[in-house]
């Protein structure tokens, strides 16, 4: 398996780049961040992935650009791949978004993958003027765009969402930037077996199996299951290793790791009693401590 570093709620947004210099060093094979372009105060929306429907982070935790934060992270390292877990695109134009994916691309010497999903706070997409129950649509055609547009030559589209021409967009990255799609809901599944990988959300490892083989069923249909497929995982129990074989023979190769982070999923243990997760000797410590325990 190959074991990335999750950013999400990492409050210490001036600690990032030691972080990606560190977990390179430590052999993690990426670094991932999230995304959220404004929070609502006031969200009256369930989060789909605890069991009391709430969020697990103060309403105050930052939320940097993720692709200033990649780029950052990518040009002090040189071999650890970056990606977005995730980036909601579909409240961004498509000119925007494509530029700067594309430029943290180039910065980085191609290490990054856009991983995308719709998210789920529909207060976000109401101060942004954005409909919320069309944002599977939109994203979907926002992929379409993105691709053209990241051929650096000149485009056009006329979609649903998107209507333009003559447009050309500079610069563009020298190699295939990966689309990842995150969630768990059925259009979010074909969304992600479309593309180039899944970014799985917290899951026992019985629901990580039937995910995986769901995905690569889907693949199979869309007679791709033969071209490179990612599929990363967040796992809520320790894998056993019938299940880590049968997950690699279905393509899970990726594992999001939170080695400092309390989360509803539980407590941190490779942060020891009385460490002060928010210090950034103590998160190496914690990568150092996984990297020993779990990676080895």
């Amino acid at each position: 398996m190959k074991h990335w570093i999750s950013l999400v709620t990492t409050a210490e947004v001036g600690q990032f780049v030691e972080i990606a210099k560190v977990a390179e060093e430590l052999g993690f094979e990426g670094v991932t961040v999230p995304d959220h372009l404004v929070m609502p105060t006031k969200v009256e929306a369930p989060y789909p992935y605890t069991p009391d429907g709430k969020m697990w982070w103060p309403i105050d935790t930052p939320w940097p650009d993720p692709w200033i934060s990649l780029a950052a992270m990518g040009v002090a390292t040189t071999t650890l791949k970056l990606a977005t877990n995730i980036y909601l695109a579909a409240l961004r134009d498509p000119f925007t978004a494509a530029r700067a994916v594309s430029t943290a691309s180039v910065l980085t010497g191609g290490r990054v993958a856009c991983g995308v999903s719709v998210g789920w706070i529909k207060e976000e997409y109401d101060l942004l003027g954005v409909d919320f129950h069309t944002r599977g649509k939109r994203l979907d055609e926002m992929i379409e765009v993105l691709r053209k547009l990241w051929t650096g030559e000149e485009v056009e589209h006329h979609g649903t969402f998107f209507d333009f021409e003559n447009a050309i967009m500079s610069p563009a990255p020298s190699g295939r930037i990966p689309i990842w799609s995150g969630g768990a809901s059925k259009p979010a599944l074909r969304r992600a077996a479309r593309n180039d990988g899944w970014l799985g959300v917290p899951m026992l490892n019985e629901q990580l199996l039937e995910t995986a083989r769901t995905l690569q069923a889907m693949r199979a249909e869309l007679g791709r299951e033969d071209e490179p497929f990612d599929i990363c995982l967040s796992p809520m129990q320790r894998m056993t290793p019938e299940v880590l074989d049968e997950l690699r023979a279905l393509g899970a190769h990726n594992v999001m790791a939170l080695p400092w982070t309390p989360s509803p999923w539980g407590r941190a243990p490779w942060v020891k009693e009385g460490e002060d997760h928010t210090k950034l000797e103590v998160k190496c410590k914690a990568m150092e401590r996984f990297a020993r325990q779990a990676m080895a």
